[in-house]
């Protein structure tokens, strides 16, 4: 099955490089990586392109202009760039540890979509955490920094471990996800009235719940690390909490501007 990574990006290439290293380190490399670019400025342009010449990954950079906070557009439109039959959805500022596309391929399942989990690295670490940290040899070095880590008891990879479904709307982070491309086409993607941070996930994971399909979970597998960064400007809270409730009391799974109104 042909594996797409989505990994979205504004304005921190020192972050991105890191994350493309570990998509490059995997066990089972993914067969495309593309790049979600919200606006980024030229260093971005000029971290990314030596990735593009990539022989073994189909590497491909999308870019929007900066209007502030577009997560779902982008998004939709790298979607709409790619090829691969499962997307997995990551954040450029969250490095994958090495067995990441491996566990996503092996927890793909028809009927459901995945949701990762991510161990927070604190801003004390953050500039000395790399893919090798994340590595499976590396456990003990992520052990010895557990001061500096949050939600840590994921660092160990447990392959046996079972998954569980669950249908609650809590923990929903987009920034670690996996699903099938025709059943986020089946909803036509994410929703382009989310402007602003927050809650453009959420409102994604209703509508697939409202199109029947399940969220899987797996606390031991298919983990990134998410890198220290400033709070994100919460001023459109408010406004987006109240489309997402909208969604919510709605019957549709459909949304009304989403990856098929991009031209």
């Amino acid at each position: 099955m042909k594996i797409a990574v989505i990994v979205s990006t504004y304005n921190r290439p020192d972050a991105l490089i890191k994350v493309l290293d570990g998509l490059i380190h995997q066990t089972r490399l993914p067969d495309e990586i593309i790049i979600a670019d919200d606006g980024s400025a030229q260093a971005t342009r000029e971290i990314v392109q030596p990735h593009l010449k990539n022989t073994q990954i189909q590497i491909k950079h999308v870019w929007q202009e900066d209007q502030g906070f577009r997560a779902a557009r982008i998004r939709n439109l790298a979607i709409k760039a790619s090829s691969g039959e499962y997307l997995i959805l990551l954040d450029g500022d969250c490095i994958p540890e090495q067995h990441y596309i491996f566990d996503h391929l092996n927890l793909a399942q028809k009927g459901f979509f995945f949701q990762g989990k991510r161990v927070l690295v604190n801003k004390s670490a953050e500039h000395r955490f790399d893919h090798r940290v994340c590595n499976l040899k590396n456990k003990l070095i992520a052990h010895a920094l557990k001061k500096e880590l949050s939600n840590r008891h994921h660092i160990f990879r447990i392959p046996f471990f079972p998954s569980y479904t669950t249908i609650k709307l809590s923990g929903v982070r987009s920034c670690n996800m996996g699903i099938f491309r025709e059943d986020i086409w089946a909803v036509n993607g994410f929703n382009h009235d989310f402007v602003g941070w927050g809650r453009e996930d959420s409102e994604l994971v209703v509508r697939l719940f409202k199109y029947g399909l399940k969220r899987k979970e797996n606390p031991f597998k298919a983990i990134c690390y998410h890198l220290w960064h400033k709070e994100n400007n919460r001023s459109y809270l408010e406004k987006n909490d109240k489309i997402l409730q909208q969604v919510i009391h709605s019957t549709s799974f459909m949304s009304k501007a989403g990856l098929n109104e991009l031209h």
